[in-house]
């Protein structure tokens, strides 16, 4: 699939008292990411929750720390869907520096799809599964 990248400024309120991103962070950028990448193929999460009575869960996160983002810095994340399951999307997201490129922060990211109501497993919305088909 295609790689979907968003650019962040990194602020204050991002990082530590040493200026560095924390931890917890980056998982909120990778999550503003695949909202983005979402909206990009046309998907708004409160619309999908209200029509199709779906929301999407993160189930599981495998991250590899490598380098700090500091304040201040210019970020890309990057988030590129590696498997579609029934009910389910397997991401490899990225967090780079934009000056150098340099790898600051690597993850797997497995989303769930889940009835809104009752929190059980379903199938990933039809439109949605026609865009990825696309690009697979």
């Amino acid at each position: 699939m295609n790689r979907f990248e968003w650019p962040v400024r990194v602020y204050y309120e991002d990082t530590d008292a040493g200026g560095v991103v924390y931890h917890s962070t980056y998982l909120n950028f990778m999550e503003r990411a695949r909202t983005e990448w979402l909206r990009a193929l046309g998907f708004e999460q409160d619309e999908v929750a209200r029509r199709h009575n779906i929301l999407f869960v993160v189930r599981r996160v495998e991250i590899d720390f490598r380098a700090p983002a500091r304040f201040n810095d210019r970020i890309i994340i990057a988030a590129r869907v590696l498997e579609k399951g029934r009910a389910s999307l397997l991401f490899d997201q990225e967090i780079r520096r934009d000056v150098d490129g340099r790898l600051l922060c690597a993850a797997k990211v497995k989303v769930a799809c889940l009835e809104a109501d009752r929190f059980r497993p379903r199938g990933l919305p039809e439109t949605l599964v026609r865009k990825l088909s696309d690009e697979f």
